[in-house]
């Protein structure tokens, strides 16, 4: 082979490797810009346990079906409109069954659905804070909220009774007056007053 014929190859052969090179670079940048990012998912404001009722806010996400993930409202009888499945019941059950519920309604339509049920706004548990409060009213109630907890977020008149302060709370028809000592419970004694409201509870400052 003569050296000409040698340069000729050299010469190929650099140009073949800077094109595969090329292609390959291109390829990889390519497959970065395809790449969709991971749905966002938003944060549940509610515990495993929690018991949705009407008027809370649900995100329903199903894997991989952008058209059936969607954000909406418990509807007052405590139904959601979902794609394919129209109405579903909603109310009574906690984000896990109700993700279920979907899941296996899903079946008839979708191999293998994969539901997450996420609670983003608290609408339907609710308790009362009255009185001499800087903010009175209702309160969404929010898992394992203590009386204390809602009177910080409520807070004082200068006018209030921080010793004479109660719960009513509603059971079976009956009213029960639970007493809490605002003085007592802050300096860690009769701790045993903070109790966790419930739904309907009533924190009255007098």
């Amino acid at each position: 082979m003569t050296k000409v014929t040698k340069l000729a190859v050299l010469i190929i052969g650099g140009l073949l490797a800077s094109g595969t090179w090329a292609q390959s670079d291109g390829s990889s940048k390519n497959a970065k810009t395809n790449q969709t990012p991971a749905e966002s998912m938003p944060k549940s404001l509610a515990g495993p346990d929690y018991v949705i009722g009407a008027n809370d806010n649900l995100h329903i996400s199903v894997w991989k079906e952008p058209d059936l993930t969607t954000s909406l409202p418990v509807r007052p009888d405590g139904k959601i409109s979902l794609p394919l499945l129209n109405d579903v019941l909603a109310a009574g059950l906690t984000p896990m069954q109700l993700a279920d519920s979907i899941t296996e309604k899903l079946k008839k339509y979708i191999a293998d659905p994969r539901v997450t049920v996420v609670v983003t706004a608290m609408n339907s548990q609710r308790i009362y804070v009255v009185g001499e409060v800087t903010h009175t009213g209702a309160m969404p109630l929010f898992p394992n909220m203590t009386v204390l907890q809602a009177l910080s977020s409520a807070g004082f008149t200068q006018f209030a009774n921080l010793k004479g302060i109660y719960v009513l709370r509603t059971q079976n028809g009956k009213q029960t007056k639970l007493p809490f000592n605002y003085k007592e419970v802050v300096k860690g004694r009769n701790t045993q007053q903070n109790i966790v409201l419930k739904p309907g509870d009533q924190v009255v400052v007098p």
